[in-house]
């Protein structure tokens, strides 16, 4: 498996396996896949990275910012998803290890995540990789007539 960043011709690929998250109903509380300019307006450019295997994509993430004011400049939320096949195979740890060292080196300071309450497996996978959890957001927002807890969590650079 290998690490690299995401080019516009992996936009079905990763398409699709930002389908099957939103179809779990935890990962997103988008409930269609964006088309593919208004993808690349929602991340920051050269902070996507896909996980290819035997040339298929099976997993990606990506930095996106949580704000425009220039004191913010420095955090970003990241976002992680796994080929429902790929799933509990380390590559999401992988994947955001990669992130983490790649935010670093474009000067991100902190990184947060906005997880689903009943997402246990992404809260244990950003556990693990150095986020800790600063709060729960209750109610925050609905899903399919259901409102839903998000689990903010951190993680703040050793380098800075």
């Amino acid at each position: 498996m290998t690490v690299r960043p995401y080019i516009s011709k992996d936009f079905i690929p990763v398409a699709n396996i930002y389908q099957e998250g939103i179809a779990t109903g935890i990962a997103t509380f988008e409930t269609e896949v964006p088309d593919e300019l208004n993808w690349n307006k929602k991340f920051i450019k050269n902070s996507i990275f896909v996980a290819e295997k035997n040339e298929n994509i099976i997993g990606w993430c990506a930095l996106s910012h949580i704000s425009t004011r220039e004191v913010y400049k420095g955090v970003a939320e990241v976002t992680v998803y796994i080929s429902s096949k790929y799933r509990g195979q380390g590559i999401g740890k992988i994947l955001l290890k990669h992130l983490i060292s790649e935010s670093e080196k474009n000067g991100f300071w902190t990184l947060q995540a906005s997880i689903f309450s009943e997402n246990k497996a992404s809260i244990f996978l950003h556990e693990t990789c150095g986020f800790r959890i600063v709060g729960i957001r209750k109610k925050i927002a609905k899903r399919d007539h259901i409102w839903h807890d998000n689990v903010l969590m951190e993680r703040r650079s050793h380098l800075f």
